[in-house]
């Protein structure tokens, strides 16, 4: 085996010139559970809160300080975890998250008080906001060029099953008893037991054993994923070579961009780099702010607007059924406009369904503009993360990718919190203009974004 075949440069353009193959599929499932059971968490909180506000009499003050918490939790988390996934490994940062979340959210049944349950969510937050970047950027990493925004909106998708998920427990499970959210909360240990299959069985990213000098790895698990791959045979009976495709763009790779911790949150600054992240930090901020400020409390908004528990959860289940289609025209979108484009068209489409959401008088208008802001929204969130790990070369990219989402948290702690007020102000429609404008701001920053469509991945 020589130098040259095992060397990054050649790793990448073995995997830029892959078609879509067992082995992808293996990486894209397994990283979607995990991305769909986190879902399946962030979402179960908001149906809990709505039956917590009435179980143990909190004031609206105090369950937004139950969802911040979880918030708070997830900044940390994301700051940490591509830290650590940039010098440990995608792989294992990813199970470890899997561990930390999956434990604390079933501790979260045996929760007996405000301060208990405000504590495990922080924990669970820990957990929830490392896996998402990590899992994004493991993903990409593997992803064939031509089809890389594509499979990571495809991963993004599985939060709508995940969330799906938590709205068919919230509406069956949570009411049927005084203990039903803590029922829901048990389902939620899941990802502990799931943890154990991700790091025994999915493989590291080749491209980070690559940039770590682990060649001989990386050239292995390389191998396994081109033998998935199943070329059919010519008339003759010979099976042909893959072909290369020819709008891969691979060149010589230069020098790491950042080997030390340090020196990779200094570099996401650099004059190279600082355009792109102050935009991909300004879109994250914004999104953030306004999808878990709207879908944290849209339970609990409806039970206010006069509808009772059941039919608010039932109201929650058809407004989250359009996220599916959200990510399936962003996915088909992001590989034809591009990422820019796609991601800004989202975000004015989930602006607009704001507004008319939060006008909204009629249940049919509820439902209706719920799942366009639902559709728009998510289908944003799918560009967004297919876009944040290409901003950055492998030596940073799980360290872009998880600064950029722990600012997002910082908005998703405030945006509970802000709620409240905006409702005491001017209730629903004062609240989703808020929502609207923040949209709208993430809108003008996409045009800071970089835009590799087609092209392959930075391996510096």
């Amino acid at each position: 085996m020589t130098e040259a075949s095992t060397s990054p440069a050649t790793i990448s353009e073995r995997l830029d010139r892959l078609r879509f193959g067992r082995g992808h599929a293996r990486v894209l499932a397994g990283s979607g559970i995990g991305w769909a059971l986190d879902a399946m968490d962030v979402g179960l909180i908001s149906f809990v809160l709505a039956v917590l506000a009435q179980q143990w009499a909190l004031q609206p003050g105090e369950t937004a300080w139950i969802a911040s918490a979880g918030f708070a939790g997830m900044a940390v988390g994301a700051s940490l975890g591509g830290l650590l996934a940039d010098r440990f490994g995608r792989r294992q940062v990813f199970a470890l998250t899997l561990l930390v979340y999956g434990v604390a959210t079933g501790a979260s049944a045996l929760a007996g008080g405000l301060a208990v349950l405000i504590v495990l969510r922080f924990l669970v937050g820990l957990g929830l906001g490392a896996e998402l970047p990590v899992a994004s950027t493991y993903v990409s990493e593997f992803a064939p060029a031509r089809i890389r925004g594509r499979l990571i909106v495809i991963l993004e998708a599985f939060w709508a099953v995940g969330w799906t998920a938590a709205a068919i427990i919230g509406y069956f499970v949570v009411p049927a008893s005084a203990d039903g959210w803590r029922w829901a909360f048990a389902l939620g240990a899941v990802p502990a037991v799931y943890a154990l299959v991700v790091r025994w069985g999915l493989p590291e990213s080749p491209r980070w054993l690559a940039r770590r000098g682990r060649h001989a790895e990386a050239e292995r698990i390389v191998a396994e994923l081109e033998g998935s791959i199943r070329v059919p045979a010519a008339r003759d009976g010979r099976v042909p070579a893959l072909p290369a495709t020819p709008d891969v763009h691979a060149s010589p790779v230069p020098a790491v961009a950042a080997p030390r911790a340090g020196e990779r949150v200094r570099a996401l600054w650099s004059p190279e780099f600082r355009v792109r992240t102050l935009s991909l930090w300004v879109v994250w901020f914004c999104v953030n702010f306004s999808y878990y400020g709207a879908f944290i409390w849209i339970p609990t908004i409806l039970v206010d607007a006069g509808y009772d528990l059941v039919r608010s959860f039932g109201f929650t289940l058809i407004i989250t059924l359009a996220q599916l289609p959200g990510y399936a025209v962003s996915a088909w979108l992001i590989e034809v406009w591009g990422r820019r484009i796609t991601l800004a068209a989202f975000l004015a489409g989930s602006a607009v369904a704001a507004i008319l959401f939060g006008t909204a008088t009629s249940e049919a208008m509820v439902i209706a503009t719920g799942m366009a802001l639902s559709f728009f929204n998510l289908g944003a969130w799918g560009a967004l993360y297919a876009v944040s790990p290409e901003t950055y070369p492998t030596s940073l990219r799980a360290t872009g990718s998880g600064w950029a989402a722990a600012v997002g948290r910082i908005a998703s702690i405030i945006a509970p919190l802000a709620v409240p007020p905006l409702l005491a102000a001017g209730g629903a429609p004062v609240l989703f203009v808020v929502f609207a404008a923040f949209f709208a701001v993430a809108v003008l920053a996409t045009w800071g974004l970089a835009d590799r469509r087609g092209r392959a991945l930075d391996d510096r």
